[in-house]
């Protein structure tokens, strides 16, 4: 079993997270917070997307056992096109970890993947994202 880095450690340890919460991971890479997120929300769900099929290969390709419960999914998807499939229900936190849609190195998508964020949040979701002590929270009240 791959340990995750102290860094994504303290991140996972500082989310909100419940038995049944619902939780949509922004730039998943590999997978490693999404699985270590997975053991921890018991019967919730968690959609890790990225947008690098490479990405999303690796991730599922490691995340077999997480997949088969039905508390982990991946999807190769950019934040800012992303939209709900097959009657999914909207999600209570969001994460982004290193995302440059989101850390200012691209405002012109920055606004886009906001407005998707708040649109894929129930109305009382949270996004955080790297940047804090380990986290900041990410208010998305113009976006609602």
């Amino acid at each position: 079993m791959r340990k995750l880095s102290q860094r994504l450690e303290q991140i996972v340890e500082a989310l909100p997270l419940k038995n049944g919460i619902r939780v949509l991971e922004i730039g998943c890479g590999p997978g490693a917070m999404a699985r270590e997120i997975a053991q921890r929300i018991g019967n919730g769900h968690i959609l890790a997307i990225d947008r690098s099929s490479k990405a999303i290969q690796q991730a599922s390709s490691g995340s077999q056992a997480e997949m088969a419960t039905g508390s982990l999914s991946f999807r190769q998807v950019a934040i800012e096109d992303f939209t709900f499939k097959n009657n999914e229900q909207p999600f209570d936190i969001a994460v982004a970890v290193r995302v440059g849609a989101l850390d200012g190195r691209h405002p012109e998508i920055e606004e886009q993947a906001l407005q998707k964020i708040a649109l894929a949040l129930t109305i009382n979701g949270r996004l955080f994202i790297d940047g804090g002590a380990p986290l900041k929270e990410i208010s998305l009240h113009k976006f609602r």
